[in-house]
């Protein structure tokens, strides 16, 4: 316990420091995590640095976000409008703590599960697909927690709140030297003061700020609809697929071209797709144009991440990834572009030999 007092001021310096300077930091974790996806990974010792490296800029990030998130709370109301993510997101976090933990383990999970498979790649691949599928479970289990949770509403990702911090108004507001408004004028009757008008050239983005849409008075939990039926079920499917194609690449290991788990964990996620379409269509108002900015945003999210199984299982090893082969080898011997084969080569290395490297949920 007299540790931890001693510790606490500490903190709390540490705190102030990051909320000063806001800008500073955010510039040095991207520089430092861009690193990270340049370095090359084809070697055994390389790899596992590289990842520890990015995995540990990842969770120092999510801990600034929370002291950040923390500093934003004594900026002045209307300073920045919060996105609608994160409205949703926050008031989760704030009315319930169980949320709070599960999002918070599977965001810790997804920062450092890559660097969990390499580590246990090194003690066979039975201990890697166990690993692997153990963590898909944990994280099944929570999402499926949170489900329940938020009244059987669509799971985000990221389940916590993101960081979109104006750096220079924070500092300015925690800094030493800010102040109120040179300029105010104090209304005779009521004594309250009004702040001072923006500069000409910064009326256009002022004004911006204070529109309010139909979704910016929604209370935050009805950012996204409940769903039921079909729609519930689809979710859940949504939710479970990762770890049955996890089992389906275990089962088929020795055999990277079959076309097996591919088709098994494509066709779950796609139904899955399909059957909650149908259920906005059945069940919301004006069906899938009447869905929230903040649904459209995370179907389109999805969308996307189905991309990525253009380079996962059969599809990679039968289709992407001979193709990508021919491209690197081509570029290898130009020069300047040989740099960029280099990269793909490494990239192709990570899709080659571990499952996570391609995980989307």
């Amino acid at each position: 316990m007299a540790s931890l007092s001693k510790l606490h001021p500490s903190l709390t310096m540490y705190g102030d420091f990051i909320a000063k300077n806001a800008g500073a930091v955010s510039q040095i974790e991207s520089a430092l995590r861009s690193l990270t996806y340049i370095i090359p990974a084809r070697f055994k010792d390389v790899e596992l640095a590289s990842e520890s490296l990015h995995s540990g800029i990842q969770i120092l990030s999510l801990y600034h976000d929370s002291l950040l998130a923390r500093a934003v709370t004594k900026m002045p109301l209307g300073v920045q409008k919060p996105s609608p993510h994160n409205r949703y997101t926050k008031f989760w976090t704030q009315k319930s703590p169980g949320y709070k933990k599960l999002a918070l383990i599977v965001t810790m999970i997804q920062y450092t599960e890559l660097l969990w498979e390499m580590s246990a790649k090194r003690r066979g691949q039975k201990m890697r697909w166990r690993t692997v599928i153990i963590l898909e479970a944990i994280k099944a289990i929570c999402r499926l927690l949170l489900l329940r949770l938020t009244n059987s509403r669509p799971l985000l990702t990221p389940p916590l709140p993101e960081r979109e911090i104006d750096p220079q108004a924070l500092e300015e507001t925690v800094g030493p030297e800010s102040s109120p408004p040179e300029e105010t004028w104090k209304m005779p009757r009521t004594g309250l003061c009004l702040p001072s008008l923006p500069a000409t050239n910064q009326i256009s983005q002022y004004l911006l700020t204070k529109v309010l849409t139909a979704e910016d008075i929604k209370p935050p939990s009805q950012l996204l609809h409940r769903i039921r039926g079909t729609g519930y079920y689809a979710e859940v499917l949504y939710i479970i697929r990762p770890v049955i194609y996890a089992l389906a690449m275990k089962k088929w290991a020795r055999d990277k071209k079959s076309w097996r788990p591919w088709l098994i964990g494509f066709s779950l996620e796609y139904a899955a797709r399909q059957l909650s379409k149908r259920d906005f269509e059945m069940n919301v108002p004006g069906g899938m144009k009447g869905l929230t900015a903040l649904e459209r945003e995370e179907m389109t999210r999805r969308a996307w991440g189905m991309g990525w199984w253009g380079v996962r299982g059969a599809f990679y090893e039968n289709v992407t990834g001979p193709w990508l082969k021919a491209i690197s080898t081509k570029l290898a011997d130009k020069p300047a572009l040989n740099l960029v084969a280099g990269l793909l080569d490494d990239y192709q290395y990570l899709w080659d030999n571990y499952y996570f490297s391609t995980a989307t949920l």
